[in-house]
């Protein structure tokens, strides 16, 4: 299967990041694509026509795509405990966690939008501190669920442990608001994180290219 991948994007690494947890990163030809809004990546288009990665090419020539639904689909890859519960419980909550990683890179590239990538003249303060207010909230959310072990064990890795990793993982590359200060119960748990095999080689690296 073939990969198409972006060094510094939070979702493509959430997919790579899953398939190191499941065992099938060995089964994956990773291809650094670049893509932009402003401009087009032809290799990408064909197969994705909302022109983002990750896309992941199967063995039979079918393309799948978003994040979401790529690790969905390598969870039926493998044997093993599966990333995306089946017990309701833990199913729904694992499910919650994701959401709220995929919103917190929303708002995130949302903030980077209005503060280094929309040329000057063109920035709405308005819009980059409703953002920021947004992560702060989620931070502060995840912070109590956290304090009262509502999140799942620190030891716990499924889709939504994964999801949320890999996008506090980002945030903090692009040096959007800190969300570890004051936070002690979170913070544990992502640096706890960061030293899993499948974080230490996916590294984010590079630049945004518009």
């Amino acid at each position: 299967m073939k990969l198409l991948y972006q060094t510094h994007s939070p979702y493509a690494r959430k997919v790579l990041v899953m398939a190191y947890e499941v065992g099938v990163a060995d089964r994956l030809e990773v291809i650094h694509h670049e893509t932009s809004p402003t401009q087009r990546n032809e290799q990408v288009f064909q197969l994705n026509p909302l022109g983002k990665v990750p896309v992941l090419v199967r063995d039979d020539g079918t393309a799948l795509f978003d994040s979401s639904v790529i690790c969905e689909y390598l969870d039926s890859l493998h044997a093993g405990p599966k990333m995306i519960p089946a017990a309701p419980k833990q199913r729904w909550r694992s499910l919650q966690l994701q959401a709220l990683a995929q919103g917190l890179c929303e708002a995130g590239i949302s903030v980077r939008h209005e503060t280094v990538r929309r040329p000057a003249p063109y920035r709405y303060a308005a819009m980059r501190d409703g953002q920021i207010e947004k992560l702060v909230a989620s931070y502060d959310f995840l912070e109590r669920e956290w304090s009262r072990g509502e999140a799942g064990a620190a030891t716990d890795v499924d889709i939504g442990a994964i999801a949320l990793a890999t996008a506090l993982s980002w945030l903090a590359f692009r040096e959007l608001p800190a969300f570890e200060s004051g936070r002690p119960h979170l913070s544990a748990w992502y640096r706890a994180f960061l030293q899993r095999p499948s974080m230490l080689a996916t590294p984010l690296e590079g630049e945004t290219v518009d």
